[in-house]
């Protein structure tokens, strides 16, 4: 076990960047972060292609996987370089895996995210749709990114086992028609069925964005609609309650 003391250590600046930045400071450097005790046991359990392991002392590192780095850090030192408040005293690198979709999908369980913007939900509805037995999550429309550290840590694990894809409205088309999977949406058109009555052992439903809800594009290419019966002073549900009830009634 490597002890770094320094906070001017490449390593440690690079674990900064990747909890600070953006995007395209985890395609560049071809890895993702997470934080947390718990976390880095369900990485360990799923077999995430973890790359490095930072711990302080107050925690006794766990048995890892051969070639991947493990280093030590004083809790001060620690608590500049986890991207939460009140760090646990384990954050880990693991390689950012590809998100683009495969050309025909398994299964017939899916939820497509439409602009959902807030990393804690985009993180709630991929961990629910584990727990529900959903067979992945779209993303389209400008979501969350799926591999910041807010997302990563609200999964609670899910980001492990179920696989998420990113792709445009024309390439969401497109794959679902190859899979011969229809596509639903949750809004009110004419259409419009309780969530209930609807058949969702076989289809993509669309959860939309916590401002606008589904967008125009997606509304166009949806066979169906669907509505979750709710009292008439409430206007809406948050996105990952709403994608709760959705996939306890895919499940069923």
């Amino acid at each position: 076990m490597e002890i770094i003391t320094s906070r001017k250590n490449p390593l440690l600046q690079k674990i900064r960047q990747l909890s600070s930045g953006g995007r395209s400071v985890r395609e560049k450097a071809g890895e993702y972060l997470g934080d947390g005790v718990k976390l880095l046991e369900e990485a360990l359990k799923w077999d995430a292609p973890l790359t490095t392991v930072v711990v302080s002392p107050e925690v006794t590192p766990p048995a890892l996987p051969a070639g991947v780095r493990l280093v030590q850090v004083p809790w001060d030192v620690m608590e500049t370089i986890s991207p939460m408040k009140t760090p646990q005293g384990a954050l880990f690198l693991a390689q950012l895996p590809s998100t683009a979709p495969p050309e025909r999908l398994e299964g017939g369980r899916y939820l497509v995210l439409d602009g959902v913007q807030d990393p804690g939900n985009v993180g709630t509805i991929w961990r629910s749709a584990d727990a529900l037995g959903a067979d992945g999550l779209l993303l389209v429309n400008g979501c969350a990114d799926p591999y910041s550290a807010k997302v990563v840590r609200a999964t609670m694990g899910a980001c492990f086992r179920l696989p998420v894809w990113e792709t445009t409205v024309e390439g969401l088309e497109k794959l679902l028609k190859a899979s011969q999977i229809p596509l639903y949406a949750t809004a009110l058109r004419k259409d419009t069925v309780d969530v209930r009555q609807a058949d969702l052992g076989r289809a993509a439903v669309v959860i939309g964005s916590e401002g606008r809800g589904v967008s125009q594009a997606l509304l166009d290419r949806a066979e169906q609609t669907v509505k979750i019966p709710m009292r008439s002073r409430c206007e809406s549900l948050n996105a990952a309650s709403a994608a709760v009830v959705v996939l306890w009634e895919m499940g069923k």
